[in-house]
């Protein structure tokens, strides 16, 4: 046995350096792949605790009412109040004064009487020339007026109107109205009288119409007229005034007049009979004086067209004007 072995010792001794000559000529083995682990599962944090007392992330939410009794509590639509809108009567002015207390009442309703006459008591009275012009146009050179004075308070007026215009043979057409006007809105008055025709024919009408301002500080204004011999007229009118300057003011201005039937002593026919488009620069020297210059428009449309060639005269005529706006 111990032969063996010493035999065994030289073989033995020449194994490594065998195997390294053989690397040279040989390709090496492909290098072994790492085993693929798994990762193991990290720890649970709350592995052990007892997760039986946690409540559930589906479970509704305590409410915080429960238990209590809502029936006691009152309702919008039953034992609450209403909500205040405009159509809520306003409270009663209050019957006593404590200023009487202290001082004699007598003099008191004096000064209170004073007060409201001062804030919208008063009564006032203004004359209004909204036109006072000469014209010079394609026809026969004229001249035209329209104005209006009033007297009264903020709600109640007496109101006097007249417009009208001619030329150097005389007044062509002439009216004037006689109005009650009542403030039935904010920027908005009713107003009903009657109004009196000098030419071309003498005719009497009863009178209903409006004025009224609308949003961007339109001045517009609408009448119906129904006269002793049962005819029905009706006109609109609407202005605007464009301030350029602290004293230079622009103004476009329209005039439309209606018949609801031919008239032909007055050379009037039914529908839309005259239209009137002006524009108008002036000058305010003062608030209360300003003179203008401007052209105007004016067409007769259908019947009354038909009237105006019939008697030789022009249907439609553009006149330049000049004039002065006043009022005090």
């Amino acid at each position: 046995m111990k032969v063996s072995l010493i035999a065994l010792l030289p073989t033995l001794w020449a194994a490594p350096a065998l195997a390294q000559h053989a690397g040279h000529n040989a390709a090496p083995p492909p290098a072994a792949k790492p085993a693929q682990t798994s990762p193991k599962p990290a720890a649970d944090p709350h592995a052990g605790h007892d997760m039986g007392a946690m409540p559930k992330a589906d479970a509704p939410a305590a409410d915080p009412h429960a238990g209590h009794d809502m029936s006691a509590m009152p309702s919008q639509a039953e034992g609450a109040p209403p909500l205040p809108d405009h159509e809520t009567a306003a409270p009663p002015p209050p019957a006593d004064h404590l200023a009487d207390k202290v001082y004699d009442p007598a003099a008191m309703d004096g000064a209170r009487a004073l007060l409201r006459e001062e804030h919208g008591g008063a009564r006032l009275s203004k004359v209004m020339v909204n036109l006072v012009e000469y014209r010079a146009g394609s026809g026969a050179d004229g001249y035209h007026w329209d104005g209006e004075a009033w007297f009264g308070g903020d709600l109640n007026r007496f109101v006097l109107k007249s417009e009208g215009e001619g030329d150097r043979h005389g007044v062509e057409t002439g009216e004037v109205q006689a109005l009650y006007s009542r403030a039935v809105g904010l920027y908005t008055d009713l107003q009903v009288g009657v109004r009196q025709d000098v030419e071309p024919k003498s005719r009497t009408y009863a009178t209903v119409g409006f004025e009224t301002l609308l949003p961007y500080w339109v001045q517009a204004s609408g009448a119906l007229f129904l006269s002793n011999k049962g005819d029905v007229l009706g006109r609109a009118e609407g202005a605007i005034d464009w301030r350029l300057t602290q004293r230079l003011v622009l103004q476009p201005r329209t005039e439309l007049n209606f018949a609801a039937q031919d008239i032909p002593e007055t050379a009037t026919g039914s529908g839309l009979s005259v239209g009137e488009l002006g524009l108008r620069l002036r000058y305010e020297v003062r608030r209360e004086f300003a003179p203008y210059v401007g052209v105007s428009w004016a067409r007769r449309f259908g019947r009354t067209a038909d009237y105006a060639r019939a008697q030789g005269r022009e249907v439609s005529d553009t006149s330049f004007v000049v004039g002065v706006r006043a009022w005090f």
